[in-house]
């Protein structure tokens, strides 16, 4: 797992770190400054090889002192480098304002508001850094709008691969310190009036310290942080400094957590079982039934009304198909311990009798139900989410060995309250997250949820949240497609099934989820993505 940090969690290890002497907030700066010129260098070697012509943005804080840091050590390199403050130079933190003294020794300092002009400057400019405002802001820069959009076409260019080498081709590539300007560093969103357009400095490389922090893979931020690469500031300490849960980010999961032994057999591996709706709706579980086996259950089973079996028959083979007519029969059924993972949802419907055997599966209909460890896993997708969002009756028999998976649609049926809260236009930082959103949903489901996207967040009721980005080198685009999610949640019911704990089977069906739409790439439809797994497993090194 690599940690994902808050600004406020980013700024007590950095004063932890100086406060037991190990370094000093002018080292770190000059730390920082080095690092985002090593990492401009390594993206565009170009640049390395002869001098060039940057402009640097610097603000009123410790942002802006780590853009002199990179002002300074560009010009030492050779290169031609413009400066422009935005604010006033003795007010700057003591670290930044010495760093902009060094630099007053060998340049000019620019007013931004009073001296910038954005043709005039762009013009022979190879190189802008926004070095305005870095984690900490709160606010929307709203007299810097036409700046900041300024920074956003020249990196829109640079991105686009029909404009990249035209004739016209004359604004700068655009690199941001630790996040682009205008961008809340927990949430990912633009802390900007809805009235004021983007109001952030997209960029084409962001240089972050020490660990990404949230705000670079929710929401907007990986669109307008462009690469994002991690430079090295010296900190060892790292979680145990950083107030509250630390966010993970979910990494490749290890191969001996997904081996089978050598002298197991399948029942060893869990029975996983997949509720299916009425016929001609089936394809949904089965789909989901494919991603369970193939991911490791040792045996799974459809289950579906008597009317659905030939259907499912016809197109099933190592998985068994089992008559269930409704909730007594699936409640009959569910004595055998040895089921023991249960996916409900996909393709199920959402009718009273589909309600009905949701309920058989949770054990509300019995007088007494078990609960806790106790009780069997269920994955909750689809038909299942929108059930529980009409029959709020049923919540309480969540217990912690539920997974719900909603997308962004069904999370706003379930939690309202907390979509509305999601949804609001921040005009104050720190803004609230998907992480808090889905933290606060799985404390008070009592069970894990996983909320659904490109910025995949995974929460259960103690407070521990992870997430699974694809974004940047995982982009996944082609996972947008019908019955990708019935997989997903096939996989987890799967892991589920060979004993994994909740949390744990959300956060690595995830990420094979995305490894197996990277495996197979353009032309990926739902099908592929169970029958892409044993590819995964060897590259894992099953």
């Amino acid at each position: 797992m690599a940690e994902l940090l808050t600004s406020d969690q980013m700024r007590a290890i950095e004063q932890a770190a100086m406060a037991r002497g190990e370094v000093t907030g002018l080292e770190l700066m000059e730390r920082a400054g080095r690092g985002v010129v090593k990492a401009i260098f390594k993206e565009w070697p170009d640049l390395a090889q002869t001098a060039h012509h940057a402009v640097v943005l610097c603000g009123p804080g410790n942002n802006g002192g780590d853009g002199f840091v990179v002002a300074r050590l560009l010009k030492e390199w050779g290169w031609t480098v413009e400066v422009f403050l935005y604010g006033d130079p003795t007010r700057l933190p003591p670290d930044a304002k010495t760093n902009h003294d060094r630099w007053f020794k060998t340049g000019e300092v620019g007013d931004l508001l009073a001296d910038f002009d954005t043709r005039k400057t762009w013009q022979g400019a190879d190189l802008a850094i926004d070095a305005l405002f870095g984690t900490g802001l709160t606010r929307p820069l709203e007299d810097l709008t036409q700046v900041l959009m300024n920074l956003e076409d020249a990196a829109d260019i640079h991105d686009d691969p029909d404009t990249r080498d035209a004739p016209h081709f004359d604004v700068p590539r655009v690199v941001a310190i630790d996040i682009p300007s205008g961008l809340d560093a927990d949430s990912g969103k633009l802390l900007v009036p809805a009235h004021l357009g983007s109001g952030c400095a997209a960029a084409n490389l962001t240089v972050s310290f020490h660990a990404l922090k949230l705000g670079h893979v929710l929401h907007d931020g990986p669109l307008m942080c462009g690469k994002t690469v991690v430079a090295d500031i010296g900190l060892d300490h790292s979680g145990d400094d950083a107030p509250g849960q630390v966010v993970q980010g979910v990494t490749k999961p290890r191969a001996d957590h997904l081996a089978k032994n050598a002298d197991a057999h399948k029942y060893a591996h869990g029975h996983a079982l997949m509720l299916s709706g009425p016929s001609g709706k089936g394809g949904a579980a089965r789909l989901a039934a494919r991603g369970a086996l193939r991911i490791g259950a040792g045996l799974v089973s459809v289950l579906c009304e008597e009317a659905a079996i030939a259907e499912h028959a016809a197109q099933l083979t190592a998985i068994m198909i089992k008559p269930v007519s409704g909730a007594e029969d699936l409640e009959a059924l569910l004595e055998d311990e040895r089921l023991n993972a249960m996916c409900l949802g996909p393709g199920l419907g959402t009718d009273d009798k589909a309600a009905d055997l949701v309920a058989a599966a949770l054990g509300c209909r019995a007088e007494a139900r078990p609960t806790g460890q106790n009780a069997r896993a269920c994955v909750l997708d689809a038909d299942a989410l929108t059930i529980l969002a009409r029959r709020p009756d049923l919540v309480p028999a969540l217990h912690d060995r539920c997974v719900l998976t909603p997308h962004a649609g069904e999370f706003k049926r379930l939690f309202p309250d907390l979509a509305e809260k999601l949804g609001a236009v921040p005009t104050t930082g720190p803004a609230y997250s998907k992480v808090d959103a889905t933290r606060e949903a799985a404390k008070r489901a009592g069970c894990s949820v996983l909320f659904k996207g490109p910025d995949t967040v995974i929460a259960s009721p103690d407070g521990r949240a992870s997430i699974n980005s694809a974004h940047y080198d995982r982009a996944a685009p082609w996972l947008a497609t019908a019955g990708s999610g019935d997989v997903l949640a096939g996989f987890i019911t799967g892991l589920l099934a060979r004993g994994f704990e909740p949390h744990q089977a959300a956060e690595t069906a995830a990420w094979l989820h995305v490894e197996c739409a990277l495996s197979f790439g353009p032309g990926l439809i739902a099908e592929d993505l169970p029958e892409e797994l044993p590819k995964v497993f060897r590259t894992l090194g099953l």
